[in-house]
């Protein structure tokens, strides 16, 4: 049987002409540890990998070398502390709404019984977290698509959290049938067209569209919908929380100012980028 540094050696040499050195060896050390169910402790060792499985590692490097995101390979994704499964039916969490969920629970984790509601939910991370952190809140999520919302209920049942989903189309629909909500957060499609020869194809080639882009001429289409939309169901005070693209900043400061809501405070990730916002309603 190999050992772990053998197998390691043979991945990251096949991964590195397509991802560079370093992330190829980082790719290699989740593929042991999801293929094989090996550490950090059994690669130091160089321990023979037991149940070697030739045939799969082959598959799982050959979708690599297509750069097939390694979380759709093995089905599942870390947000917040916690394993969500995921598919190309929904967005892998990103580290920066990472950051969004920190900050509503900087700001709120000590109030009791909030209803919140996660507009475009994808695989349910956001309100997830949300109610892993708070307990005794009311929490609701939507998403136009349907195998999004099958996945997120999915997450939900495996980290044991009640989470009442809608299939809504919110760019035609208006909210009346739900209840007012202390919280509305959003990180909605916010990428432009002309961005996309930018982007890697692992993102590109693999992930949902639906998600992703927005048309040029019409950056913030889901900011203001969901701005409207909040403003009719948000109670007095109530907060809404926006993931943004960092080149739209001012621009939705200034969209949030048109539709009166009032604290408006633009943040930024930790890569310096303006990538969150939040405003409250009066």
């Amino acid at each position: 049987m190999p050992t772990t540094k053998q197998v390691f050696q043979n991945i990251s040499q096949q991964l590195t002409p397509t991802y560079g050195k370093q992330e190829s060896e980082a790719l290699a050390f989740r593929v042991l540890e999801n293929l094989f169910e090996l550490t950090r402790t059994d690669f130091v060792l160089d321990s023979e990998i037991g149940e070697y499985d030739e045939k799969r590692l082959f598959e799982v490097v050959r979708k690599l070398k297509n750069q097939e995101p390694i979380q759709y390979i093995f089905g599942k994704a870390d947000f917040y502390g916690l394993e969500f499964g995921v598919n190309p039916s929904v967005l892998i969490p990103r580290p920066e709404t990472e950051e969004l969920v920190d900050w509503i629970l900087q700001n709120h984790a000590r109030e009791q019984k909030l209803r919140i509601l996660d507009i475009g939910t994808g695989s349910g991370c956001i309100p997830i977290s949300l109610k892993k952190n708070m307990p005794n809140s009311e929490v609701h999520a939507i998403d136009i698509s349907q195998r999004a919302l099958e996945t997120a209920k999915q997450n939900a049942k495996s980290n044991q959290t009640e989470i009442t989903f809608h299939q809504i189309n919110i760019l035609e629909n208006d909210l009346a049938k739900l209840p007012e909500f202390d919280l509305i957060i959003s990180n909605p499609p916010y990428v432009l067209e002309l961005e996309k020869e930018k982007m890697t194809p692992n993102v590109l080639e693999h992930e949902p569209d639906l998600a992703l882009f927005v048309p040029n001429n019409d950056a913030l289409k889901f900011y203001e919908r969901i701005a409207k939309l909040a403003k009719a169901k948000l109670v007095h005070g109530g907060s809404l929380y926006f993931e943004i693209n960092e080149m739209f900043g001012q621009e939705s400061i200034k969209l949030l100012e048109s539709l009166h809501f009032v604290n408006i405070n633009l943040r930024q990730d930790m890569q310096g980028k303006d990538r969150m916002i939040h405003g409250m309603s009066m």
